[in-house]
């Protein structure tokens, strides 16, 4: 058991939040602690979860449309208050650090000169990260972008353009600072 998971504590409570949203959601795997206020917003039922997540305290987690999916694998963490919004599609591998106050969207908004930004389109463009990928505390992750397998986000990163595999990016637009090794 990683040190993240050392500390939970189940009750009733935690039970009973388990059974709830696993009525709601497509798929809810097996032995997940979801903590209190996190809400799965408008259609819950495009949404999956692998076994044995945790979802911490205030995350959302929206599938904003009837066709737009979300899949989270196994031993995933979401940190608090963090933000998983999806229009089109949102796949996040297993074993992932998602810290706190996170923003994963995949949906942008036209900026064309001449109309008013309230009547312009939104557009969209798939997400996906690959297993054991950090996400540091902040980060956002922008629509259209590929994270691959053991990539690190520094926090407070903004995540325009593909990660490669085992890669560390930071800042705003991130770019490449290092690699684990």
């Amino acid at each position: 058991m990683g040190q993240l998971r050392k500390h939970l504590k189940r009750n009733i409570f935690h039970r009973i939040r388990y059974l709830y949203f696993k009525m709601k959601l497509e798929k809810c795997g097996n032995a997940i602690f979801f903590e209190k206020n996190v809400q799965f917003m408008r259609f819950p039922e495009n949404i999956s979860l692998g076994d044995e997540l945790v979802v911490k305290e205030g995350s959302r987690i929206c599938s904003c449309n009837k066709n737009a999916k979300i899949s989270i694998g196994k031993k995933t963490t979401v940190g608090y208050h963090s933000f998983i919004f999806a229009s089109e599609k949102i796949s996040i591998g297993e074993n992932c650090l998602i810290a706190p106050f996170t923003y994963i969207v995949d949906s942008n908004h036209e900026i064309k000169k001449g109309l008013n930004i309230n009547s312009q389109n939104n557009t969209t463009d798939s997400i996906k990260i690959g297993n054991d990928v950090w996400l540091g505390t902040g980060s956002k992750i922008l629509a259209g972008v590929t994270i691959e397998d053991g990539a690190v986000i520094a926090a407070g990163a903004i995540v325009k353009n593909d990660v490669k595999a085992n890669q560390i990016v930071g800042g705003i637009p991130a770019k490449v600072i290092g690699e684990r090794k």
